[in-house]
C-alpha cells in the first residue's frame, strides 16, 4: 500500500490547521512508503531551515516505522540505537516525525514537521497522521 496524493494534502490542510492553532509556522513533509517525497509545504514565515529537517523527521519515521521521538529515546549513550543518527545521510531523532497508517494499520508513508519546539511539532504531526 502507499499513500495517494490526495490523502498527503489532506495531511498537510489538517497539519497546518494544528500549526494555525498553535500560533506557529511549519514546514511540512509527507512521504510515501518508499520515504519519497509525495508532498511539502513551508508556511509562510516558516523557517528555511527546518524544511529540511521536516524531510528527514518523515524519512526517519519511515525507515523505521516509529515515532522520531521513540528513535531519540533509543539513540541515548549507552542505548540499543545509539549513533543512528549518523546512518541514512543523516536522521532526525527528536520528535516531529510520525509513521502513517491505513484503516488496516497498514504502513504507507510518514509525515514530518518542524519549525517550533519539540513539542509542538509532534502534535502537529500527530494531527496530520489523524487525518487519515
Amino acid at each position: 500500500m502507499n499513500i495517494t496524493l490526495d490523502q498527503a494534502e489532506k495531511i498537510i490542510k489538517v497539519a497546518k490547521e494544528k500549526s494555525i492553532s498553535l500560533n506557529t509556522k511549519m514546514n511540512i513533509s509527507v512521504v510515501d512508503s518508499g520515504a519519497n517525497l509525495l508532498a511539502f509545504a513551508r508556511m509562510d514565515g516558516a523557517w528555511l531551515g527546518s524544511a529540511d529537517i521536516s524531510l528527514k523527521k518523515a524519512k526517519t519515521a519511515r525507515f523505521f516505522d516509529m515515532n522520531t521521538g521513540s528513535i531519540g529515546e533509543l539513540s541515548q549513550p549507552g542505548g540499543p540505537l545509539y549513533n543512528i543518527e549518523h546512518s541514512n545521510d543523516g536522521l532526525i531523532s527528536f520528535p516531529g516525525g510520525v509513521p502513517l497508517k491505513d484503516k488496516n494499520g497498514e504502513i504507507i508513508g510518514a509525515i514530518g514537521v518542524s519549525g517550533s519546539s519539540v513539542e509542538n511539532d509532534h502534535a502537529v504531526a500527530e494531527a496530520g497522521a489523524s487525518a487519515l
